[in-house]
């Protein structure tokens, strides 16, 4: 029987295996990554890291499952907290750009090598993309249906408040002059400006 001390030891391990790929696959590319890489990151031999993961794609989706689920927690909980959809969108645009900030690291590989996951593994993850993107959807809809927002199209306005959220994991350095929360008051404030036209309550 496993005793619960080796069950935190593997435990431990495998976090430390997976903060190992994450910085590697942000640094390298999943490409540009060897078992090797992320096992010497690890402290362990390659046929070590095999006991705990399968293969380095494994690890990718992971992360990327990880990445995504912890996304959509957090919108849901800001918009279930936050109430009408002009302080709800301004609530979801602050912490998405804010969180892609802080987590840039992972933001970059969970956003920018889904291509190298497996097919099944793709699916999952397109799955979880296509609920965020639900998310913020349908709030901007109801921010339109409410009269409150002045879009045409609900589907690309979402699209165009996510594409500038992820972008912030690509360009975002923790040493240069804005923090993660001035890029998330400046994006909320962008959200604003292109949904109601002006800045409104936040």
């Amino acid at each position: 029987m496993t005793s619960a001390k080796d069950r935190s030891r593997s435990d431990a391990t495998r976090t430390r295996l997976l903060e190992a790929a994450t910085a590697a696959f942000a640094d390298r590319g999943f490409h540009g990554t060897t078992t090797r890489d992320i096992a010497s990151a690890a402290g362990m031999s390659p046929a070590a890291m095999y006991v705990y993961h399968r293969s380095k794609e494994e690890l990718l989706y992971l992360i990327s499952r990880a990445g995504h689920e912890r996304t959509l927690r957090l919108m849901r909980r800001t918009i279930a907290t936050t109430d009408g959809p002009v302080r709800q969108l301004a609530a979801v645009v602050h912490e998405f750009a804010a969180d892609h900030a802080r987590g840039q690291t992972t933001a970059r590989v969970v956003n920018y090598e889904l291509a190298a996951l497996d097919p099944r593994h793709r699916e999952e993850i397109q799955a979880l993309r296509h609920a965020v993107a639900a998310e913020f959807r349908g709030l901007v809809q109801r921010g339109i249906d409410s009269g409150d927002f002045h879009v045409a199209d609900a589907g690309m306005t979402a699209s165009a408040l996510m594409s500038l959220g992820i972008d912030v994991a690509r360009w975002y350095r923790s040493d240069g002059s804005w923090s993660p929360d001035d890029i998330g008051s400046y994006y909320a404030d962008l959200a604003l400006r292109i949904t109601v036209g002006h800045v409104g309550p936040t």
